[in-house]
């Protein structure tokens, strides 16, 4: 019988250590010759760079961490990608090489992408929300027109019940602070429950799950979307939220030019913009969580130093207080209730 745990941690170590022959021989196992130097890019869930091919060509590499998606569920998300890439919405899909978007080396699994660059986009112009309004709501069509079946939710339980249980129960919490944590924390992860139960009828489908301003990268011909890595079921407003920053007039401003794109393809239920502060608290705990899950990757103590300190959990704690606070005192519309 095979010890899944040995396995699982020897995959976990050849993952922490890849190395530039091994990425060069599994782009060679699909008949890729890389030319030019491997150039790592700034992706901390999976390993991710950025290579030109024999004819000068730029392509990226993405390798998937061991153990997060099934097959299946990466291929749901390829599909989806491709389907998009199909209906002319400008989402950087996987290539299709020898009849496959994934594959195998060596116990690795990945895939390659075409480089496609751009910087980020210039939230404080209106025409530039407006715009990307417009494609996030031809993917949400295609997105609704079908259903993911090995793929996850964006649910209460999985972004902040099951990531502050996993904090609990591996210690990460100093033992000092894991009174008034609980104390913040339970109270918010029951409010974000409560929240979810006012309107289960709200439609969740496919989207792109992660639509924060790293994720789209604009050019001169307009925007394009990349990573679709945490894609999942899940509310519209999921993918508009992140995009809404500064003061209380900014937001509006800004959440008006998305919609004034976003409503010229689709209809939006305006009672979402009501999930927005528990999808805020679940992100947040989520975040801590999945810290927490890769700390044994070395890159995380390099990449994230402050993790895990005394100063970190005091910060998380005042900032988790003032979310229960926005959320419990957040005034529900009467006709929506």
């Amino acid at each position: 019988m095979t010890d899944t745990s040995n396995t699982d941690s020897g995959q976990q170590l050849a993952f922490y250590a890849l190395d530039p022959n091994t990425i060069l021989d599994a782009l060679e196992s699909v008949d890729i010759l890389a030319e030019a130097a491997l150039l790592g890019l700034n992706s901390y869930e999976n390993r991710v760079y950025q290579f030109r091919d024999e004819e000068q060509c730029k392509w990226v590499v993405k390798f998937y961490r061991p153990n997060r998606w099934s097959d299946a569920s990466i291929l749901e998300e390829h599909e989806f990608s491709l389907e998009l890439a199909a209906d002319d919405i400008p989402v950087v899909a996987p290539c299709i090489i020898n009849g496959k978007t994934l594959h195998h080396y060596q116990g690795f699994r990945f895939a390659i992408f075409p480089n496609c660059g751009g910087r980020a986009p210039n939230l404080d112009d209106r025409d530039t929300l407006t715009w990307l309004g417009r494609f996030i709501a031809r993917i949400h069509t295609r997105g609704s027109a079908s259903r993911y079946q090995h793929r996850l939710t964006i649910d209460v339980n999985s972004y902040a019940q099951n990531p502050y249980q996993f904090l609990c129960e591996n210690d990460f919490i100093p033992s000092g602070l894991r009174p008034s944590m609980d104390s913040v924390c339970l109270p918010l992860i029951e409010a974000c429950y409560e929240r979810f139960a006012r309107w289960t009828d709200i439609e969740l489908f496919r989207i792109h799950g992660d639509c924060h301003p790293s994720n789209v990268m604009w050019t001169p011909a307009g925007p394009h979307f990349v990573d679709l890595d945490d894609s999942r079921s899940g509310p519209a407003v999921q993918d508009l939220w992140m995009l809404i920053t500064g003061d209380e007039q900014e937001q509006v401003q800004q959440k008006n030019a998305l919609l004034d794109g976003y409503e010229d393809f689709r209809e939006f239920d305006d009672r979402e913009w009501l999930l927005v502060e528990a999808l805020r608290a679940m992100r947040m705990i989520h975040y801590m969580g999945w810290l927490a899950s890769r700390w044994e990757d070395p890159s995380f103590k390099h990449n994230f130093p402050w993790f895990n300190t005394q100063r970190y959990w005091e910060d998380q704690l005042l900032s988790l207080k003032e979310q229960l606070g926005a959320l419990q005192n957040e005034v529900l519309p009467t006709h929506w209730l």
